[in-house]
């Protein structure tokens, strides 16, 4: 492995700050958008229907791309993958703004997307490598709050904008936010390489197969008229993986080895974070619906009453090392999960009538929670991963938060639809989230479980020195 680490000190002040540009820039570009597809639609002379294929271009772009990420940075160098990256992001952004038609914006989005794919990852990696096992939690917990931001103030930016500005601006904001990560990347990016770099393109194409093919029966599980046709792209996904697994089994140096899954941590870590986040990504998406189709109220609004989960979750940030030092990653990961678990059902309690007031603290609880909860287990995932495991192994994480994300919305989605086609909702719409909220609740807590397979010792080799 070589390396370059020019003023360490300085390094390690900044990384975790690119990396938190980079992950915000991610995650508001993935979110922004969902409000502002009616403007954009009117504009490029579109049914707001179709501008779906400006997020589904997006969402798999960074399906098929992000299994490369670790292998690119191995023979390339973390610096000069991430900073490609940042540059592709921000010019597909500055495309996007320039759009005349949805094909053109689609090519941009693209274009965005394969920078999205390695820019996360990639900077992930540098920060993986820069910092020892026992600061890594500290550095980790700094970069990973836009991660619960982004995806809060997105929606919320995106209607403001598109109100009092115009939706072009919805993309130029990213470009500021690139330049400054281009010019603190230059500086402040540690160069790491392997020497010894074989690119697996089989598995990389069968795993991106996969990948694509469970993204786009996500995407379509949305219509619920005709299931048939999505539950086979949905198989025909999980074949294709079990195509891969077959692959990685013959040897060789495949893209993601399957020795990462010896690794109980890994293992537990990768598990703990599709299962828990079926209920966790579904609530910034079934809230702010609720609030605009049953209690009638606007998109900025919903966005207002949902905003104090990205306050809630800088507090989060302050206290989740003490947490983790004092209880270990098992006893956090299970009671906080429980925790979360039970206010997504509390959520189930207003009725129609009941103040749009009484989520606020609901909503700024279960911020601060999140916020524990996304720390202790991206830092779990790796905690016992050595050094060689630790390109393809950040690559897969990263790849399985995007579908887990993916999977949380789509089942969110699908509950809900199956409530309102039920008796159960008396014809009130409002009680069908009620119910939505319920059994995503339920399952959170029990989702919760899948830590008991960790020690009461795992992790404390991440344990943070003290100041």
């Amino acid at each position: 492995m070589t390396e370059a680490r020019p003023q360490q000190t300085s390094i390690k002040k900044i990384l975790p700050l690119i990396l938190a540009t980079a992950i915000f820039m991610q995650m508001l570009d993935s979110t922004i958008l969902n409000t502002s597809l009616p403007s954009i639609a009117k504009d490029l002379h579109e049914s707001p229907l179709n501008m779906q294929n400006a997020i589904i271009s997006y969402v798999l772009t960074l399906a098929v791309f992000m299994p490369a990420s670790g292998f690119l940075a191995d023979r390339f160098g973390t610096k000069k993958v991430f900073i490609f990256s940042l540059v592709l992001f921000s010019l597909g952004s500055l495309f996007c703004s320039m759009s005349q038609n949805l094909t053109h914006l689609v090519i941009s989005r693209v274009i965005q997307g394969v920078g999205g794919s390695l820019m996360t990852p990639v900077g992930k990696l540098a920060l993986i490598k820069t910092f020892d096992k026992s600061e890594l939690l500290k550095a980790m917990n700094f970069a990973i709050i836009p991660a619960l931001i982004g995806p809060v103030l997105g929606p919320l930016v995106g209607g403001y904008m598109v109100d009092y500005l115009s939706w072009h601006w919805i993309f130029l904001i990213n470009i500021p936010i690139g330049i400054l990560g281009i010019i603190l990347g230059l500086k402040y990016m540690p160069d790491y390489k392997s020497a010894n770099v074989d690119f697996d393109l089989k598995g990389f194409l069968i795993f991106a197969a996969a990948s694509l093919l469970l993204s786009i029966s996500l995407e379509l599980f949305g219509d619920m008229q005709n299931i048939s046709p999505v539950l086979f792209v949905f198989i025909l996904g999980f074949l294709f993986l079990y195509y891969y697994y077959k692959h990685a089994k013959r040897g060789g140096n495949p893209i993601f080895p399957l020795n990462l899954f010896q690794v109980r941590t890994f293992r537990v870590g990768i598990v703990g974070n599709l299962a828990t986040r079926l209920g966790i990504s579904s609530v910034p998406l079934l809230l702010p619906l609720m609030i605009q189709i049953a209690y009638k109220q606007s998109a900025v609004t919903s966005g207002w009453i949902i905003a104090p989960m990205a306050l809630t979750a800088i507090f989060g940030k302050s206290s989740v090392i003490k947490i983790l030092d004092r209880y270990g990653y098992r006893q956090t990961l299970m009671v906080n999960t429980f925790i979360i678990g039970t206010l997504i059902c509390v959520l189930a309690i207003p009725n129609i009538h009941t103040s749009l007031y009484w989520f606020v603290p609901i909503i700024a609880i279960l911020g601060f929670f999140n916020s524990i909860q996304f720390t202790s287990m991206n830092t779990i995932s790796i905690a016992d991963l050595r050094n060689f495991q630790t390109s393809s192994g950040n690559s897969l994480i990263s790849v399985n938060q995007q579908l887990a994300i993916g999977f949380g919305i789509a089942f969110g989605l699908i509950v809900l639809k199956l409530f309102e086609n039920s008796d159960l909702i008396k014809g009130e719409i409002h009680n069908a989230f009620r119910y939505t909220f319920l059994t995503v609740g339920i399952l959170t807590i029990i989702s919760g479980f899948v830590f008991r397979r960790l020690h009461i010792s795992d992790g404390k080799n991440m344990k943070s020195k003290e100041d």
